[in-house]
């Protein structure tokens, strides 16, 4: 069974066993989250959400991503600004698909 559910401003389109990468969540590791903002659930659709439907998921970790360079420049002007940027996430393995 799949379903689409929100976390975080984005959508996910996920199945049981998937593993995904979220915005980072106040949770800890091995921990359960229930997700009720189910938006489809197989061939049901809600609007906006699917009543009693939720995604049931288990955290593996939390951690920050591969770090990426922001750098600005502007030509003839001698302005250059480097900075480097870790996005934190959390790792979730999809356990359950209620609905």
């Amino acid at each position: 069974m799949k379903a689409v559910f929100i976390t975080g401003g984005k959508q996910y389109y996920v199945s049981e066993g998937d593993e995904i990468y979220v915005e980072k969540l106040d949770t800890q590791d091995g921990e359960k989250i229930d997700f009720t903002e189910v938006l489809a659930v197989g061939e049901k659709t809600g609007t906006p959400y699917v009543d009693g439907a939720k995604v049931v998921c288990e955290v593996v970790k939390t951690g920050k991503r591969k770090k990426i360079i922001v750098f600005k420049f502007k030509a003839k002007k001698k302005y250059r600004r480097k900075q480097g940027h870790r996005q934190p996430y959390t790792k979730l393995i999809v356990k359950k698909i209620v609905g």
